[in-house]
């Protein structure tokens, strides 16, 4: 694979994401009155109409879904565990965030909440972030060295600059103690 390739496909991708957050949001925002397990649902008619387009192939939708599945219920674990809002979760002024991302995910994550709770505890058992997978604004945590990558935006997440680890946890309360 080229390296023009690659980089085609890593911008795809986190075109994709920040895509079908967005669809995932507007219909979210169009069904507030029905129930909390509707969010699998919206999520996966988004992840599904893009494959139907064409914009991105199943394996490629099914990731994409997974991150942002991942996100949120790593989100609302914070959330439920500390009490904070999702701007400490992320951890930057808001400034650097544009504020349709943030309305977007406070949007999802208080209308799942129930089911994001369930969510929360398979991510505790599966929390770490790989590199080449895409995620959303926040500070992640080498797990080898420490080192923190920041992202203001949905990026692919880098191999550590500073070990070359490819782990990493969502920076938070629990891992700036540890630290």
């Amino acid at each position: 694979m080229t390296e023009e390739h690659k980089h085609d496909t890593t911008d795809k991708l986190v075109h994709a994401y920040e895509q079908m957050l967005k669809q995932t949001h507007e219909t979210i925002e169009k069904a507030q009155q029905e129930s909390v397990p509707k969010f699998r649902e919206i999520l996966d008619k988004a992840r599904d109409n893009m494959v139907e387009l064409g914009e991105l192939t199943r394996e490629e939708a099914e990731k994409v879904s997974d991150y942002i599945k991942r996100d949120i219920e790593d989100a609302a674990n914070y959330i439920a565990e500390t009490g904070q809002e999702m701007r400490d979760w992320w951890r930057f002024d808001l400034e650097l965030i544009e504020r349709r991302m943030m309305d977007m995910f406070t949007q999802v994550a208080d209308q799942t909440s129930l089911q994001l709770a369930q969510w929360a505890e398979n991510a505790r058992r599966m929390s770490l972030y790989q590199a080449g997978e895409v995620t959303g604004p926040g500070t992640l945590i080498c797990d080898r060295c420490g080192a923190e990558t920041h992202f203001v935006k949905a990026g692919r997440i880098p191999i550590c600059a500073e070990c070359g680890g490819t782990s990493f946890r969502r920076r938070n309360e629990e891992t700036d103690s540890k630290g």
